[in-house]
Formats: C-alpha cells, structure tokens, sequence
C-alpha cells in the first residue's frame, strides 16, 4: 500500500474552506502557524496568479511564507488581498 503526503493545500478549494481554515488558524495559531497558512492557501490558489496580483517574485512569495520566516506586513496585506481576504477586528466579549 502506498500512501502520499498529506497537503492541506490539495483541500482548500473554495472560498469558504480557505475562509474556515484561516480562520481557525488565526483564532488558534501563532504567528508562524497563520504565515505557513497563508502559504498554503497561496499555493492551493496558484502562486503564479499570487505573484501576478501582489507584484512579488514566486521565489520572495514561497520564501516569505515558508516557515520560521518573518515577513513585512505590507507582504502578508498584499498576499491576504490577493487570496480574497482581509483582516477584520471584533471586539473580545469577556
């Protein structure tokens, strides 16, 4: 029996799914989880278009979203608008 390498990036074929696993990576992550995230949503998009949309080379986007990086913000902002999604800030009830 031969197995093959689980991908997260082979699953995230919609804009929810993308939406749900950001998600839960920002509400459960840390820093480097929410990059390497980022980068799989990337590659699951395609980073050719990644690179098209942000004005970045693919070889800074996969170096900048691999991990133990640590990218500019205005890097994760550009890459966030290019995968359709923003940040939004609500208020913590407690």
């Amino acid at each position: 029996m031969e197995t093959s390498k689980f991908d997260i990036a082979d699953y995230l074929d919609s804009k929810e799914m993308i939406a749900e696993y950001l998600n839960t990576v920002l509400e459960e992550g840390d820093n480097n989880d929410i990059i390497i995230a980022i980068g799989h949503i990337a590659k699951a998009i395609g980073m050719t278009k990644i690179s098209e949309e942000t004005g970045l080379s693919r070889p800074s986007l996969y170096k900048a979203l691999s991990e133990g990086s640590k990218p500019q913000f205005a890097t994760i902002m550009k890459v966030l608008k290019a995968i359709g999604g923003q940040i939004q800030v609500n208020p913590i009830s407690g």
